[in-house]
């Protein structure tokens, strides 16, 4: 269960052992005017240490008068997310909550404040790389409530998370391309360096190789950035070169395979006839693509609903697990070899 904070710390308080003044303390909580980064970094540290949460904060996690849930993402753009704010919206909806969704760049906005969390929330929903380990163990000390997505917990940290089953499908479609399209060079086109999902997603490739006696050749892993343009210009490089050539490609997700698609159409090389390609989400638009695009069908609206379930099983008072690993299956379509 969350404690409330001592009615004995106030915004005084905090003043005074950051040495700056009440209304400095009071623009950093309510971000209504930006600090100096030194200043905020400061201030946080004494918050933390306080254990302060602002007054109309702790009123509100105490009585949850915001009804207000946060979703935290580290991209905006893909069409990937459409689905699990479905799935997010739904069951916060029907709680007669709302859901306020924004971005947030650990790497970039490291020293300035989270835009939602205890000041403005009742709990958040924080997808996969958007907060570093160290802010998410920060919000866990003060117990406010947190449920990771598309990532573990850090270590020895207890914030559950939801995510899906990557390694085991992504090696049975791999397997798919060996076996069944007699595949041998089968490029692997990675997303994001800290994504899990991605890692995941590779090893299943890795092991898939090695089970069927085929060597891991780093030059067929690529770069896709789980982004179309960077997939496709990865795609279009790696052909230019003389002594480059696959028959076969694993996009680590849709968005990814889109630009893979637009690449190979613009070198003339058949889908599937000379390369066979593969992605991973189902995305909507995954089925109208030229030709329509193998993939694993994740099931991003239930991870959407689940991540709010347990999050309102928090703020209830009620245990939750600690890992909810959803099911993924492999939907066979054209580019790959397959007839529909």
């Amino acid at each position: 269960m969350m404690t409330k904070r001592s009615s004995s710390i106030t915004i005084r308080d905090v003043a005074r052992q950051a040495n700056v003044s009440v209304a400095t303390v009071s623009r950093y909580i309510n971000h209504s005017q930006p600090v100096a980064p030194e200043t905020a970094m400061r201030l946080e540290s004494v918050l933390s240490s306080l254990n302060y949460v602002p007054h109309a904060a702790a009123r509100n996690l105490a009585t949850r008068t915001t009804r207000i849930i946060g979703l935290l993402l580290s991209d905006i753009r893909a069409d990937f997310y459409a689905p699990l704010l479905r799935g997010l919206d739904s069951v916060v909806q029907t709680q007669g909550y709302n859901l306020i969704v924004s971005s947030y760049h650990p790497e970039v906005n490291n020293q300035v404040p989270l835009p939602i969390g205890p000041q403005n929330t009742d709990g958040i929903v924080v997808f996969a790389d958007s907060l570093g380990d160290d802010i998410i163990r920060s919000l866990v000390e003060k117990q406010f409530p947190v449920v990771l997505i598309h990532r573990s917990a850090p270590k020895d940290c207890n914030v559950p998370c939801v995510t899906i089953e990557n390694k085991a499908t992504s090696r049975k479609l791999v397997d798919h391309l060996i076996e069944d399209h007699g595949r041998r060079r089968i490029a692997f086109l990675r997303g994001p360096q800290l994504q899990e999902d991605s890692k995941w997603r590779e090893q299943g490739y890795c092991e898939s190789l090695l089970n069927h006696n085929l060597a891991i050749d780093p030059t067929l892993i690529l770069n896709g950035e789980f982004d179309r343009d960077i997939a496709r210009e990865s795609v279009l490089s790696f052909f230019q070169r003389s002594s480059s050539d696959c028959d076969a490609i694993f996009c680590g997700d849709d968005d990814a395979a889109i630009g893979v698609v637009g690449a190979l159409h613009d070198l003339h090389l058949d889908i599937p006839g000379q390369v066979s390609v593969v992605g991973f989400d189902d995305q909507s638009i995954s089925a109208y693509l030229d030709p329509p695009l193998t993939t694993v069908r994740a099931p991003t609206e239930m991870v959407g609903r689940q991540a709010a379930a347990v999050l309102f099983g928090l703020l209830s008072g009620q245990s939750v697990a600690p890992v909810m690993l959803l099911q993924t299956e492999i939907v066979y379509r054209r580019s790959c070899g397959c007839h529909e």
